[in-house]
């Protein structure tokens, strides 16, 4: 165990599609850590290591799953059965639980995780560790009203909101989007609900935006757009598209970085890499310093995830998002939210060709004042929201047990 000064925090991702829910618990994370914190992120996510990872935070990976449909999860990488790797995932995640003693464990957007492999992490926390407060944080928006209601309703979600977490974190703006009238969820839950705010994230500094400038040999007259579909399992159509008007000799005046995504697959991601270099532009499957990258763009040209649709916010760059709508209408929804309030240019899925591409890119690189005049006021408070939570726990530990932790110094968190 660690000593008893130090407050330590157990996260859970279970990362079985795309970067965004491991991106935004390291996020969380990045900002909680300080003297006297200890952070254990349990994730299945096999790019875990290639980030920068802070003092006082660390992984402990348990066997990766991948998405095939909404109820079909399969190994990424061993060769064993499904139930096998779910039996491992669950024994690693109550093991840890057990031997890392939190007190705070934060469940990432799957109340019950993934094959409900949390739910004997949350009855043993209950049931010995009872100070431990238990954190649902859910993005601001799960899926449409009707898909998400009857889903939690058939798989006892509101039972386990109800039993097993002390709070549910929204990272989200409840004006932009309400939950708990969308998703009908019952008084009893709904006052547990913690509406943050956006999830900033890093801006990158001057230095850091000069030094890459000078590695994609970009002159300071050149515009860039960054073309991103964040996991990019679906999303080539997006990046064929916009190839398809770049060969048409569409919007010539400007460079173009491409980046694919780790779990594209190696046919798409290798045709999109002879593509793009026919066309003199650049192609990455995965970019360790992203928040830099699209710090030099004037434009991004996205799938809109939550995670890359708070990087974009965060930087204040205009954008096109053209979300996916399968399996769920989450992307969708976020997009017209947005584009209503007049912070993005949303294009449909049905919509997306080449020229549609060109003549929506057009008119951001053309005019990107009202994007950014929209953006400018746009509040980010998810951080600061969550911080004082955490302050709040270990001020209520510490008066009930003074000997299990530390109160932090004035204004830490």
């Amino acid at each position: 165990m660690a000593p008893p000064t130090t407050y330590n925090i157990l996260m859970y991702s279970h990362d079985t599609y795309g970067l965004g829910h491991l991106r935004r618990t390291m996020a969380i994370a990045g900002h909680l850590r300080q003297r006297g914190v200890n952070i254990l992120i349990l994730t299945g996510s096999p790019l875990a290591g290639r980030y920068e990872t802070p003092d006082g935070v660390d992984f402990v990976r348990i066997p990766g799953m991948i998405k095939k449909t909404n109820e079909e999860y399969l190994p990424l990488s061993i060769k064993i059965n499904a139930r096998h790797a779910l039996n491992i995932r669950r024994n690693i995640i109550v093991a840890t639980a057990k031997a890392f003693q939190p007190h705070l464990f934060i469940v990432d957007k799957a109340p019950m995780g993934l094959r409900r492999e949390v739910i004997p992490t949350l009855k043993w926390l209950k049931r010995r560790m009872p100070r431990t407060k238990t954190i649902l944080g859910l993005r601001d928006i799960m899926d449409d009203a009707a898909s998400t209601s009857r889903e939690w309703a058939e798989k006892g979600v509101y039972d386990v909101l109800d039993r097993y977490y002390s709070e549910i974190w929204v990272y989200g703006d409840r004006g932009l989007y309400d939950p708990i009238t969308e998703y009908a969820i019952p008084d009893s839950i709904s006052r547990k609900m913690v509406f943050t705010g956006y999830i900033p994230r890093h801006v990158p500094s001057a230095q850091s935006m000069a030094r890459v400038r000078r590695e994609e040999r970009l002159s300071p007259e050149e515009k860039l757009v960054v073309v991103t579909t964040g996991g990019g399992g679906d999303g080539y159509p997006l990046m064929d598209a916009y190839l398809g008007m770049l060969e048409a000799g569409g919007l010539p005046q400007h460079r173009v970085v491409f980046v694919s995504g780790p779990f594209m697959p190696k046919s798409d991601r290798e045709a999109v890499a002879r593509r793009a270099g026919r066309l003199r532009a650049r192609f990455y499957h995965f970019y360790r310093r992203m928040e830099t990258l699209l710090g030099l763009a004037d434009v991004v040209v996205t799938m809109g995830g939550y995670n890359t649709t708070c990087e974009i916010l965060s930087l204040g760059k205009p954008c096109l998002v053209v979300p996916r709508e399968v399996p769920r209408l989450e992307q969708r929804i976020r997009a017209e939210v947005l584009s209503a309030k007049g912070l993005i240019e949303f294009l449909p899925w049905d919509a997306l060709t080449p020229a549609t591409i060109g003549e929506r890119l057009a008119r951001l690189l053309d005019d990107p004042a009202p994007y950014k005049a929209a953006m400018a006021s746009f509040p980010f408070t998810g951080l600061s929201v969550i911080s004082r939570r955490v302050a709040t726990f270990r001020e209520e530990l510490c008066r009930a047990e003074p000997s299990t932790c530390a109160v932090p110094e004035a204004g830490s968190f």
